[in-house]
């Protein structure tokens, strides 16, 4: 595969030109790297991402101890990509990158990515319309509530014929359907056997006709209700995701709030220590008498 075209996979780079994307495709530089070889490090100073030419990496947090395992995070394989915040910001790795087999990556520097974005404009305006699109959804889902009842609001809009085909559905998987279909098969038989002229006698093809486009009539409407409980599946694990997602953010918001709040309660603590502590030593100095010996 080109190295322009893995380019255009990559969602920061999707907005650019054919030429723009011919051109930073021209800047990326091929890395090898051995079965098992370390990319990168957690903590180590990022500034390039890589795009997998072929092979396989992956992406894990190391343990703690020898007695704890890595947590894989994602396999990477030929297409993907990682480590492209790093193009805009000077902060750690957050996570460790190991070559499963005999790989090949793509990397693209910050130096390089700057240096082309300096000749080009375009390039430049469509790499901050997709961050501030991001941004914009980031935003969008931070500042509305992402818990929601999805269901509720696909069953609010459903037309009769989808509300027929999930009443026909929930029917059909009941004790009062099998006894309506077996009380009407034993007095459809009885009609027939008993009355004069029967309308339908044995061996009741009449019947069986209308089983037959029953049948055909309740196999559609079942699949049709199916897809869309498929759908609200869909829809559920969709806003977890986003439930989850917003949860996440706010914790770790949390979290700098209270490790900022507690580098300053340590330093007001130290000074407040230091200021008690001179205050001893002033206490157990001897005060000097004016005009006279120390005062004991």
């Amino acid at each position: 595969m080109l190295h322009a075209d893995l380019l255009a996979q990559i969602p920061l780079f999707e907005g650019l030109t054919d030429d723009d994307r011919e051109a930073l495709a021209m800047r990326l530089t091929e890395r090898r790297f051995k079965a098992g070889e370390a990319v990168f490090s957690k903590g180590d100073a990022g500034s390039a991402m890589y795009v997998v030419l072929s092979g396989s990496a992956q992406i894990f947090l190391p343990p703690a101890d020898a007695n704890t395992p890595r947590v894989v995070l994602k396999d990477m394989r030929t297409g993907a990509y990682f480590g492209e915040l790093s193009l805009f910001d000077d902060k750690p790795r957050s996570a460790s990158v190991e070559a499963m087999v005999d790989t090949v990556l793509l990397e693209l520097t910050r130096d390089e990515l700057g240096e082309h974005l300096s000749r080009s404009k375009s390039a430049a305006l469509a790499i901050l319309s997709e961050m501030a699109e991001r941004l914009r959804e980031t935003n969008s889902m931070l500042g509305q509530r992402a818990a929601k009842d999805v269901v509720k609001e696909i069953e609010e809009n459903l037309t009769w014929g989808q509300r027929l085909a999930d009443k026909v559905a929930e029917l059909n998987g009941s004790w009062a359907f099998i006894l309506f279909l077996l009380a009407l098969t034993v007095a459809w038989a009885g009609v027939n056997r008993f009355v004069p002229h029967p309308f339908d006698a044995y061996p009741f093809v009449f019947f069986n006709l209308l089983l037959a486009i029953l049948v055909a009539l309740q196999g559609p409407l079942i699949v049709m209700s199916q897809n869309r409980q498929t759908l609200k599946d869909r829809a559920q694990a969709e806003t977890d995701f986003r439930v989850n997602l917003k949860n996440e953010v706010g914790i770790e918001s949390i979290q700098r709030e209270l490790g900022a709040f507690r580098a300053e309660s340590i330093k007001r603590l130290d000074v407040l220590e230091r200021q008690a502590r001179n205050d001893r030593v002033r206490a157990e100095i001897p005060m000097k008498a004016p005009g006279g010996p120390l005062a004991r």
